[in-house]
């Protein structure tokens, strides 16, 4: 890669995941998952992630994608799910019965936090293009293909359905009635 193409990658994908770091903290802010919304997605900052993030930078899609095409997997995918409990293929785990890696329920303060980060996938990647339907989009796309716990699932869905139909505001409102009551999402 020459320089001129690398310097616009790495300001390009420094961008792209500080404004979605940012997107997101704004969206577990308004959750009430305060500390999550600090931390979140870190690691993009690690070598490991970042450097095959600026390798990779297209602007329209995860930098992964491209890792992917050329090595067959990603590495910086892998590293991140690992670290990351707000990607439900964090949740998975030997099941001694079956002896298959299994599903694990999520607990409801990472579901709540992967819902905050689709919506911000969603704005940063669509821009202009995006509205409160395209997240629910996005998973309805990839259901038939992802390896989830139901229960996990179906708490997603209702949240994204609910951001489809009544706007961010009330969906918000209920996350932070759910969590403070103690109720299921």
């Amino acid at each position: 890669m020459e320089f001129k193409q690398f310097m616009y990658n790495l300001k390009g994908h420094f961008t792209t995941i500080t404004r979605h770091r940012h997107e997101v903290m704004k969206n577990c802010f308004r959750a009430g998952i305060f500390w999550q919304g600090l931390m979140h997605d870190m690691s993009k900052y690690s070598p490991s992630e970042f450097w095959v993030g600026v390798m990779h930078y297209q602007g329209t899609r995860s930098p992964n994608e491209g890792e992917r095409e050329d090595y067959g997997y990603s590495k910086a995918w892998m590293h991140h799910k690992g670290r990351n409990k707000h990607h439900f293929e964090y949740w998975t785990d030997y099941n001694p019965e079956t002896r298959m890696m299994t599903p694990v329920r999520m607990p409801k303060r990472y579901v709540i936090e992967m819902f905050c980060d689709r919506i911000a996938a969603g704005k940063i990647y669509k821009g202009d293009a995006y509205n409160d339907k395209c997240p629910l989009e996005y998973f309805n796309n990839g259901k038939a293909r992802r390896n989830i716990d139901p229960e996990t699932s179906r708490e997603l869905e209702h949240l994204l359905t609910m951001l489809a139909e009544k706007g961010e505001d009330k969906t918000f409102a209920y996350i932070r009635r759910a969590r403070f009551l103690g109720k299921k999402l």
